[in-house]
Formats: C-alpha cells, structure tokens, sequence
C-alpha cells in the first residue's frame, strides 16, 4: 500500500511515515472488512468497531466481533435492534469477544434503540448536531475513548475532524521517534491518508515489533 507523503518534516521522519503507511497504513475499519463511506451502514459499523475496540481487550479480537457481528446480518441500528439479546452475545462470542459480551451485547441493543429513535438510524444526522462528540458520549457504551475511536477512523470521511490523531496514536508517534503533535504529524502525510496513519501510529503504540520493523526498514 503505497501514499504520497508531504515534504514537511525532517527526512527521517518521512522515512519513518512511509515504511509506517507502506507496512501497517490500514485504518481498523479496513480491517474489519469496512468499506467506510458516508453512508448509514458502514458509519454506524464503525461506531460499533469503535465501541468494541474501546474495552480493555485486544484489537484483533474486537476486529473479529465487529466482523462476526456484520456477517450475521446486524450492519445498521434497525438490525440490531431487532436481532435478540442471545443472537449478539453468540455472534460477539464467534468472535472471541468472550469477557465482556453479555454487557456489550445489552448496549448494542441500547445503542441502536437510541440511534433509531433519536436520528433515524443514521449518524449522519447526529454529525449535524451542534455538539457531534458529546451527542456520539450518549450512544450506551461509547465514552470518551470510544469517541476518539470512532472520529480517528471517520475522518477518512469526516474531514472537518482532521486530523484526529488521538492520545494512542500520539504514543504511537512517541516510540516511533516522530513528532507527538498532531498537527505535526499531519504535514507528514497527504490529507486523504490521516485516517490510515492513525492507524498506524495505534499499531505502533500497540506493538514494538511493528516499531522495530517500521524503524529498521526507514533506516532509523
């Protein structure tokens, strides 16, 4: 996966960012099989993404539920709201989402009542809202981190939150010897591919053997 980088920054550090997106510049929405578009279906499959990867358990286990939970039908609020109780434990359970699922699977089912009845389904709605981010703090289940989840993976499509490099991202940059600014890091890369280093900085920050690969490969 190749990306055109800015030509701000020192040559290392765009070293670094281009070994970075060439290696591990996949947003987590990607990753769970979301083509992300600003559109109700994969908007709201996102949200759900942000609020299983917000729990203390491991990223790829909550890229497995969010995928376990797409492919057993439960892609938009109306779905899920009508899927039973039992049907998202055991698709969260199909994908290794064990520890927390019975309390997941009851704000699931919140979470969707509420998008249903108070934007018709659609997070579209809800970005036109005076205050998106506290409106999204509402959703059962999505807190502050589960917020800086979700904007990190819509800016792709959302570009007034760009850049939206969050605190883990920021750890990320910090261990790959890069700037922890964010708007330092944004003049690294082209716009389009924010989302895409976001979630290779969360990768690094997660990882230090995604560290030591990107750090060797860019020389540094």
């Amino acid at each position: 996966m190749t990306s055109t980088t800015s030509s701000a920054g020192t040559k290392k550090d765009r070293a670094v960012v281009r070994e970075l997106l060439e290696r591990h510049g996949q947003t987590y929405a990607e990753e769970a099989g979301i083509t992300l578009r600003d559109t109700p279906s994969p908007l709201y499959r996102t949200l759900v993404l942000a609020l299983l990867l917000s729990a203390r358990i491991r990223s790829d286990i909550a890229v497995a539920a969010a995928r376990a939970l797409s492919e057993a039908g439960m892609r938009d609020p109306r779905r899920m709201a009508d899927a039973t109780w039992q049907q998202r434990v055991d698709a969260l359970g199909e994908g290794g989402y064990r520890r927390y699922d019975e309390r997941t699977a009851t704000m699931l089912g919140d979470g969707a009542e509420l998008l249903i009845d108070t934007y018709g389904g659609d997070l579209r709605k809800l970005r036109k809202t005076e205050d998106p981010e506290k409106a999204l703090r509402e959703v059962p289940g999505i807190g502050p981190v589960g917020v800086s989840i979700f904007l990190r993976e819509a800016q792709a499509v959302w570009p007034e939150y760009r850049p939206c490099l969050d605190r883990k991202a920021l750890q990320g940059a910090a261990k790959l010897g890069l700037p922890e600014s964010a708007e330092r890091l944004a003049k690294l890369v082209a716009e389009d591919d924010l989302a895409r280093l976001a979630g290779g900085l969360v990768r690094a920050a997660l990882s230090s053997k995604v560290v030591d690969e990107v750090r060797e490969a860019a020389g540094a």
